[in-house]
């Protein structure tokens, strides 16, 4: 694990190139097809090279959660198990290592036409309109979902509106916890100004590789909108704004930055508090060996 742009991918192919690992990448978008640059995603010699899974399996119309997420993970582990290889879970994305590791409440299963209702009235009225409707019938959740968070708060007016239930009252049952046992390990920066000086970098390289051009392809298809969780990806979201007229390339430059850094912040914010984690200062491959190598994961 690791905040973004701190490198832990990279180390993830480095101890793959080494040991019998295989990466199952933990990232909500590096799981869209079409979403190359703005993700960093592994080149494809890299991706020929060391196997990777969950990057590129879905359309960016295509919605993926954190349930998927782990059912997917969880069968994957078990398939690389059986060929004698190690697993290596890598990604900045902290929801889907807790859905992993604690499970998750056995929500009702999507309803396509009671999502598509509420879509209409957000598009009507606003997501301010749902978060509305949201709390009077689940404060709880309205407190803590942001009404400029559409995904979440379809879901949770969703569930309720399918089952009679909130969303609350179905998330206090106890999930599964991972079948499996874990040895958690997060790539930990010291120093925030390097990051983001890093993360400034990458973005601007991002740019000179065709980053605007990229989301222009994605831009200019009728199926997808600003709204759709794959177009609010940090990055893409201000690309996005930028092509739709909404503010200038330069602050199109300076939000994405800031919204990275801002991830970053989240990231460790989520990492300090997170139980049982050895943590290194910079990614290097032999200090993660040690760490695994005391966890009995490889001889």
């Amino acid at each position: 694990m690791g905040p973004t742009a701190s490198g832990k991918t990279a180390l993830a192919v480095e101890l793959a190139q080494a040991h019998a690992f295989e990466i199952i990448s933990v990232d909500s978008a590096l799981i869209y097809k079409g979403m190359d640059i703005g993700t960093a995603k592994p080149d494809a010699a890299t991706l020929e090279e060391i196997p990777h899974h969950l990057i590129d399996i879905r359309d960016p119309v295509s919605p993926y959660s954190a349930a998927d997420f782990r059912v997917d993970a969880l069968r994957l582990i078990g398939d690389i198990a059986a060929r004698d290889k190690i697993p290596l879970l890598t990604g900045g994305t902290m929801l889907y290592f807790k859905a992993l590791k604690q499970g998750l409440a056995k929500l009702p299963a999507a309803d396509a036409e009671v999502r598509a209702k509420i879509t209409g009235i957000a598009n009507e009225h606003g997501w301010a309109e749902i978060h509305r409707q949201l709390a009077l019938v689940d404060p709880v959740a309205a407190a803590r979902i942001h009404m400029n968070d559409p995904q979440r708060l379809q879901r949770a007016l969703e569930v309720y509106e399918i089952s009679g239930r909130c969303i609350t009252e179905w998330q206090q049952v106890a999930p599964e916890p991972c079948p499996f046992n874990l040895l958690e390990i997060a790539v930990l920066p010291p120093d925030r100004s390097v990051l983001h000086t890093i993360i400034a970098d990458r973005f601007n390289n991002m740019l000179e590789r065709g980053l605007v051009a990229e989301v222009e392809n994605l831009y200019q298809r009728a199926d997808l909108n600003a709204d759709i969780p794959a177009m609010r990806a940090v990055g893409y979201r201000q690309v996005w704004a930028y092509l739709d007229g909404q503010i200038s390339y330069d602050s199109m430059i300076e939000k994405a930055i800031i919204a990275t850094r801002q991830l970053a912040k989240r990231q460790y914010t989520w990492l300090r508090s997170w139980a049982g984690l050895k943590k290194i200062a910079v990614p290097s491959s032999s200090e993660a060996l040690k760490i695994i190598r005391s966890g009995s994961i490889l001889d």
